[in-house]
């Protein structure tokens, strides 16, 4: 007659810690796979990608951390196993278990689907998709399979092919991250676009700063120090770079006051367009890709304010 086990609070804790961290650490992969055919392989080169990677940063993040407690928890657990087989039946391993076959047999059904049907909706199958199509199946199919020789108690017993397996997955996991290096960039190259992103939101400030001067005073001011007005708040933005003595600093100068012409300059750390990985990107999106579009080092925007779309304020009609 087989022995039975009784589930202790450290079973029942390990194996829900274990799938816990088995789940994120398949939705990172897949999420950091799906950020990177994006951007190697995205159809619209010109498609607008967060330059700053915030989603692969969250699924680097989540696989340097999660992803070795996965496998210290497997591990513990595989060893518990061995030593003591009648923990095979322990009602939290079953119904885990099955609950994850259960959930990844779903999501293979479910991206099969999609698959077929956009196939048969005459929808142009491009290289993107069918990559992210077969991540799905590869991620998840593969956790599938191990788990189904998990239920079987297959790894308790092969106790070298378990850390094999562990191994290629560990490899595969770690090469992930580490290309996130040289498809999005280092923390420094991250940085660098921070602070662009800053400057031209600053520009836009100072721009419209500018503009209601005209309004109110019909004239542009003579430098930025005159927008200031501690009646309403008002501060100029110094750029986040600036230090003083360096080139950090942000530029203003009137070129016409009877055109209502001005020119605002910053120096940039980057270009708006980048061409690092062999696809050209935009790292701003809308009116700021259209109207800020920068090189590396000092660059300059000519503004005119136009009378018949900014009236000035006097011209109003109260109603």
């Amino acid at each position: 007659m087989e022995k039975t086990a009784k589930t202790t609070p450290r079973d029942f804790f390990l194996w829900l810690a274990s799938v816990a961290a088995l789940y994120v650490s398949v939705v990172s992969l897949v999420a950091l796979w799906f950020e990177y055919i994006d951007r190697l392989f995205g159809n619209d080169p010109f498609a607008y990608i967060d330059p700053l990677g915030t989603g692969v940063r969250i699924a680097v993040a989540s696989l340097i951390i999660i992803f070795p407690l996965y496998i210290w928890f497997t591990r513990m657990l595989h060893q518990d196993m061995r030593e003591n087989p009648e923990k095979k039946n322990l009602w939290v391993r079953r119904w885990l278990l099955v609950l994850t076959l259960f959930v990844g047999g779903i999501v293979l059904v479910v991206d099969l689907i999609v698959l077929i049907n956009t196939f048969l909706g005459g929808e142009v199958l491009t290289a993107a998709f069918l990559l992210k199509v077969l991540t799905v199946l590869v991620v998840v199919g593969g956790a599938f399979v191990y788990y189904v020789h998990e239920i079987k108690g297959t790894w308790e017993k092969k106790e070298g092919q378990s850390k094999m397996i562990a191994g290629v997955v560990s490899l595969v996991v770690l090469a992930s991250v580490v290309s996130a290096f040289f498809i999005v960039g280092s923390p420094q190259t991250l940085r660098a676009l921070r602070y662009d992103q800053q400057k031209v939101s600053d520009l836009q400030n100072i721009q419209w700063q500018v503009t209601e001067y005209w309004r109110q005073k019909e004239a542009l001011p003579a430098n930025l120090e005159e927008l200031k007005d501690p009646l309403v708040g008002a501060v100029v933005p110094t750029d986040p770079q600036f230090n003083e003595g360096d080139a950090y600093v942000y530029e203003y100068r009137v070129i016409s006051q009877s055109n209502n012409t001005f020119e605002l300059c910053a120096v940039f750390n980057r270009g708006s367009i980048e061409n690092e990985i062999g696809v050209a990107r935009p790292l701003y999106s809308g009116q700021a890709e259209e109207y800020w579009t920068h090189g590396i080092g000092r660059t300059c925007f000519e503004r005119t304010v136009d009378p018949e779309k900014f009236p000035p304020l006097k011209e109003i009609p109260v109603r």
